[in-house]
């Protein structure tokens, strides 16, 4: 297939934000790819070459891709630059610089996918000596034979940064009218939850139908996209949805981790996909020693311990595990602990359609308990009484709170969804609202007096799965110390957008957007119907969205949640609905 073609369809995408648009697009794009085509085109789509967990990205800097867009376009660096400068996308700078299809001569080949895949692949893989330097030749000899539209896309897909706006659910969506029916989405969906591989989701469509569909199953190495809890305001009610008894977990304030044990290696991986074994080798390390079996994948929290006093940590400490230098250092200063909460698979056995209390005698059963491996501390409860009587014991514990989970015969693990088998309830529900927010920055805006010259406060935005966009729910300018309004352009300005992005909708307008991508922990006093905000608009009122009042940010960077990752837009409704409110005020 000819790129020039992917390039015409992730062009239609960038101009519509309209999903059932984007839908018909694509179903009439992969009617006519070649099936084993269609694994690549999917992870172009997104500016990679592998699935998310792969580890291994392109990750071209925006210099570097300026300089093979210099040496193919004949332009000077500093007029390459000067674009850049007043566009901000390299992807718009190489449009405008190379401005037709280069005239086939003796030293030209076709721009087709394979061709385009193959050199992705060695910019991907170059090292040593000179490698930038054969990473910014491999991009320029694409360049030299593409026209303007296939060079926006060939450096948009480098940078990583496409801004084509198809969400993951968008694309199953496609794939299910194009390869199967509507009717068949939800099975097309629970196979990409349980892979973590929309490539691998897609071709298997496209050339097995759903039978190929119905034999994706766990398997160790493919990450499984974690369940997740709904919330409730008290104990009370978390006991009477769960029929008067439930288990009831620790919550632990750690980094929730997937461990997947296999023959000859152990692979741990964040929520969001994030290779996280060189941060945690002692965790690798041990799980795999107290493991009876072959392979396995587990759950658990990776939570930081006191090395004097054994006392659990805050999260805050937990994290300097993530950084890349110092690692034997860091595993001596700052132990950690991994509490195991359930299992996904072990020995050939598919555990996510076994009920609760099953997966937990599981985990008894397959891995002997140590010092640095433990099980999640867990009670049943009959009664409100012995719930809250638990729940005190797991804030004295220094936990976030507690999680209640069903166990009727009906509490499999549902991969990716959010349902009322699982249940969390943390301290900060005893405060005015009911939990923290996991918030995407969209936007940044200049700040006065003491902030003069730097970014003073960002706009902050909420996820839709339903549409796979993104809506703001509040300004947040509280909560900053000096050092990371400092460090907020290297925290944000590789996400910087010349304009508004594509998924979001916005009625503020800050003075630098940004991609969603960095998530930061918020809390504010009170959920409020906003005319200024666009998340959930028309949800509750017509014209109005939902705003979070008195924002103030919690020092948490969360960088173990993607943006696709963050508080829902569906679950600040329901928190607003758990509030008491004597009026609807505005905000």
């Amino acid at each position: 297939m000819d790129f020039a073609d992917i390039a015409i369809t992730f062009d239609k995408l960038e101009s519509t934000s309209a999903r059932l648009e984007m839908t018909d697009i694509l179903a009439e794009f992969f009617s006519r790819c070649p099936a084993k085509e269609l694994r690549s085109i999917i992870y172009l789509s997104q500016g990679k070459l592998h699935p998310d967990f792969y580890g291994v990205e392109l990750g071209m800097a925006d210099k570097l891709v300026l300089k093979a867009i210099s040496l193919t376009s004949g332009k000077p660096d500093a007029v390459v630059e000067e674009l850049w400068l007043k566009t901000g996308d390299p992807g718009q700078v190489a449009e405008q610089l190379i401005t037709k299809k280069k005239q086939m001569t003796l030293f030209s080949e076709p721009l087709t996918l394979d061709r385009v895949i193959k050199s992705l692949t060695l910019i991907e893989t170059a090292e040593g000596k000179d490698s930038q330097d054969r990473k910014m030749k491999h991009l320029a000899s694409l360049l030299h034979d593409s026209g303007p539209l296939e060079a926006r896309y060939l450096c948009r897909i480098v940078t990583g940064r496409m801004r084509v706006g198809a969400s993951t659910m968008t694309i199953l969506d496609a794939l299910a009218i194009t390869y199967a029916t509507k009717e068949s989405r939800p099975e097309i969906e629970r196979a990409f939850n349980v892979t973590c591989d929309l490539g691998l989701v897609a071709e298997t469509l496209a050339t097995d139908g759903m039978e190929g569909i119905s034999k994706i199953k766990v398997t160790v190495g493919d990450p499984v996209k974690v369940m997740l809890a709904e919330r409730l305001p008290s104990i009370a009610e978390v006991v009477e949805k769960m029929g008067g008894e439930c288990a009831i977990e620790y919550k632990y304030d750690g980094i929730r981790a997937q461990v997947h044990i296999g023959k000859d290696s152990v692979k741990i991986y964040s929520r969001r996909l994030e290779d996280l074994t060189p941060n945690f080798p002692d965790i690798a390390e041990a799980v795999k020693a107290h493991f009876k079996g072959t392979e396995a994948i587990i759950e658990g929290e990776c939570v930081a311990v006191d090395s004097e006093t054994g006392y659990m940590q805050s999260f805050q400490e937990v994290t300097h595990r993530r950084r890349k230098h110092g690692m034997s250092d860091a595993v001596k200063e700052i132990p950690v602990r991994i509490f195991m909460f359930d299992i996904l698979y072990v020995d050939g056995k598919d555990m996510t359609n076994v009920p609760y209390l099953q997966r937990r005698e599981a985990i008894k059963e397959w891995f002997d308990i140590s010092d640095n491996v433990q099980m999640s501390t867990m009670r049943i409860v009959h009664s409100v009484q012995e719930a809250e009587d638990f729940f005190e014991d797991a804030v004295n514990a220094r936990c976030e709170g507690v999680m209640a989970k069903s166990i009727a015969d009906t509490s499999i693990y549902r991969a990716g969804s959010r349902g009322f088998l699982w249940i969390k309830y943390k301290k900060d529900y005893q405060e005015s609202l009911t939990d923290s927010f996991d918030l995407t920055v969209v936007g940044a805006f200049y700040g006065m007096g003491k902030r003069a010259g730097k970014y003073g406060a960002l706009l902050m935005a909420t996820y839709d799965p339903e549409t796979g966009r993104y809506g703001t729910v509040c300004k947040l300018g509280t909560g900053f110390d000096d050092a990371f309004l400092d460090n907020l352009p290297n925290l944000l300005d590789m996400y910087k957008s010349p304009e508004i992005p594509q998924s979001l909708d916005a009625k503020m307008q800050p003075d630098v957007w940004f991609q969603p991508a960095v998530v930061l922990e918020v809390v504010a006093a009170e959920i409020t119907l906003s005319p200024n905000h666009t998340a959930g608009l028309g949800v509750l009122k017509e014209d109005t969205g939902i705003g979070i009042r008195f924002p103030r940010f919690t020092g948490r960077v969360r960088d173990d949640k993607g943006p696709d990752q963050c508080t829902t837009v569906q679950e600040i409704i329901e928190m607003y609905e758990m509030q008491s409110h004597d009026s609807d005020g505005l905000s």
